[in-house]
């Protein structure tokens, strides 16, 4: 017991350590990282850069799990195993990936799988930051009755089969969310229902049981969150919940890691990926400005125009995947 609490007490002090450098973004336990193949062919894992590296040539594999063909999630347990290096370039394949995605059968297993669970087959959650927030984001869809009138039937129903997830303010879509804030338990202050026996990623996963995840992280770039992704991406899987990564307009951290990790990550887990970043191709800077009270910060921020972008092909994401996952 003194060991686990030495560990808890060390990993909540890199949690505090991380979120008080990265806040101002737009204000031993084996961890398996499950992903989920139709067949029993085990696939590659997918490693993405190590940026702390002077190279920046390095990759840390990751050992995989699977959901069978029964739907039942097992864990590739790897406690002492070495596991060799390898060498990944750094790429920009990650821009020329479709801004909508491409569902493969792995999606349908997870919504297969969470729906035994009792997963509520109507909700859906974002994982984000400010510019994932209700009135930034979604919120419209469900307090702008001229906007949802002038979608596609098809994006209609969507909405209506939603209806109360779009406009409902979360622990984790908040000013300055990242990967580890989602992880710390004291993250959501004690609000939105939440107890600070929980992450904001279990208070979700209880308040709102939704089916679907939209992990839109935006503007950090700190080391440790593609690990800190792994883990969360694992715990929706064992949730049966299907999550689906987003990259993100801005490029703060000068070198892509974040969209291009996020691209690696749903590969990793052959999850369904929104390219948002490439949607943006046809505005004057990709549609980001700096805000006045925020000088430091840079181009961070959509203007209304992009917004609208991100509201519209955020939604046709979230459709494409609901239909694939339900054959509807």
């Amino acid at each position: 017991m003194f060991y686990v609490t030495i560990r808890f007490m060390k990993f909540r002090k890199i949690f505090q350590f991380t979120l008080f450098i990265f806040v101002i973004a737009c204000s031993s336990q084996v961890i398996s990282t499950p992903t989920i193949s139709p067949t029993d062919t085990p696939s590659r894992p997918i490693p993405t850069p190590n940026y702390d590296s002077p190279t920046q040539s390095q990759a840390s594999p990751t050992p995989e799990a699977t959901v069978t063909k029964q739907k039942t999630v097992t864990a590739t347990e790897n406690v002492n195993a070495e596991v060799p290096s390898t060498e990944t370039p750094i790429s920009n394949e990650w821009m020329n990936a479709p801004i909508l995605p491409e569902p493969t059968e792995n999606v349908r297993a997870i919504y297969e799988y969470g729906q035994t669970l009792g997963n509520n087959p109507n909700a859906f959650s974002i994982f984000g930051d400010c510019q994932a927030r209700p009135d930034e984001f979604f919120g419209r869809f469900e307090t702008n009755e001229a906007l949802v009138a002038s979608l596609t039937p098809e994006l209609q129903e969507t909405v209506n089969h939603f209806y109360g997830s779009f406009n409902r303010e979360s622990p984790t879509a908040q000013d300055g969310t990242t990967p580890g804030a989602l992880l710390w338990d004291q993250w959501h202050r004690g609000e939105y229902g939440c107890t600070f026996a929980e992450t904001p990623v279990d208070c979700e996963l209880r308040i709102n049981n939704p089916s679907f995840v939209i992990i839109q992280i935006g503007s950090h770039f700190e080391s440790r969150n593609t690990e800190y992704l792994r883990r969360i991406i694992t715990q929706l899987i064992d949730r049966g919940v299907v999550p689906i990564l987003a990259t993100k307009a801005d490029n703060r951290e000068l070198d892509f890691r974040v969209n291009r990790d996020m691209y690696l990550l749903a590969k990793e887990f052959d999850l369904p990926l929104w390219n948002f970043w490439a949607s943006l191709s046809d505005l004057p800077n990709r549609g980001l400005y700096t805000r006045d009270d925020r000088p430091l910060q840079g181009d961070i921020y959509l203007i209304e125009e992009a917004q609208e972008i991100q509201r519209q092909t955020g939604l046709e994401a979230l459709n494409i995947v609901w239909r694939y996952a339900t054959d509807n």
